[in-house]
């Protein structure tokens, strides 16, 4: 075992684990960072930002997230980009494992995040962030005036069918089926929307468009007819799958995976919470970054509860 026990490990490092990480670095904790291989989380994969506070001119979603590391970087967070391959709560200090490497810790923050489902189309792959994403909320916006599809038929589709619908001058809901699954108010919403049409029994055969979205190429499940619906941009909602795996049997998880918590914190005292792999509500780069700020201000009391061997302590609750 490790010598000295980290006072914090941060696993992930999106806007919640990043976030974590600057609050828990002011407040003199030293957090270890493991990032991931897939560093940044999917503001990687996003082109502008509009929506996060502090940029009137947006963001670019890679620049937004090197700044944010450079942020934590700059007040002590030690950042190493790997992958944790296990991990052991069932005593303190906590063990965390990146392949035979061991670290142990007094407290641990998860902000794995979680990942959309996609069809897997050579055209939806090509053009993310062209035109094709997975959130109306982040995204729509940039395609006011125009026709857009959303692609499923649960809760989350109506939603961002409904958000669009105040956007687009038209919105065209794909689903594969001849009924949707979501909740009936939803659906009624849906179906009475004058400027959604809905194209039953129907499924994307690939996206169109060489450097952006100009169309949705379905095809009808009952007769085979290809045909082609204009479009400046798609929205697959079709359900995320939360990173949660590496924790099962160690926290309490949820049906769907995503980790049970009270605030940031876990079923494990000492064991924190952040981002994605427990919101399945709002899923934006704020309330990650947020609910990043709460773990790292709720790690920091809990350690100092339980009498932890720590650092001199900040004002992490009321720096700025």
């Amino acid at each position: 075992m490790p010598a000295t026990p980290h006072n914090v490990i941060v696993i992930g490092s999106g806007p919640a684990g990043l976030t974590a990480a600057i609050y828990a670095a002011r407040a003199n904790l030293a957090p270890k960072v493991f990032e991931g291989f897939a560093a940044g989380g999917q503001l990687m994969n996003t082109t502008d930002v509009e929506n996060y506070p502090g940029f009137a001119e947006g963001i670019m979603g890679p620049e937004l997230m090197v700044q944010l590391r450079g942020q934590a970087e700059r007040f002590g967070a030690d950042l190493e980009q790997v992958d944790v391959t296990k991990v052991d709560f069932s005593a303190r200090p906590f063990g965390v494992w990146v392949g035979d490497d061991e670290h142990r810790a007094e407290t641990v923050i998860i902000a794995t995040g979680a990942t959309p489902r996609w069809l897997n189309l050579p055209g939806e792959t090509r053009l993310r962030g062209f035109g094709v994403s997975s959130c109306a909320t982040c995204d729509g916006f940039f395609f006011k005036d125009q026709e857009m599809v959303v692609v499923g038929g649960g809760d989350s589709a109506m939603e961002e069918a409904l958000y669009l619908s105040r956007i687009a001058s038209k919105v065209t809901v794909v689903h594969r089926r001849d009924a949707f699954r979501a909740s009936q108010i939803m659906a009624d919403r849906v179906l009475a929307n004058d400027t959604i049409d809905v194209r039953w029994n129907a499924v994307v055969e690939d996206v169109v468009g060489q450097e952006k979205v100009s169309g949705v190429r379905v095809r009808d499940v009952k007769t085979d007819e290809v045909s082609e619906i204009p479009a400046a941009a798609m929205f697959v909602a079709i359900g995320h799958l939360p990173t949660s795996g590496l924790f099962a049997g160690q926290i309490e998880l949820d049906d769907e995976g995503y980790i049970v918590a009270d605030g940031s914190r876990t079923s494990v005292e000492g064991v924190f919470v952040a981002g994605d792999v427990q919101d399945k509500i709002y899923r934006q780069a704020i309330t990650a970054a947020g609910s990043g700020c709460m773990a790292a201000i709720d790690a920091e009391r809990w350690l100092e509860e339980n009498r932890a061997e720590t650092a001199p302590s900040g004002d992490a609750a009321t720096a700025v």
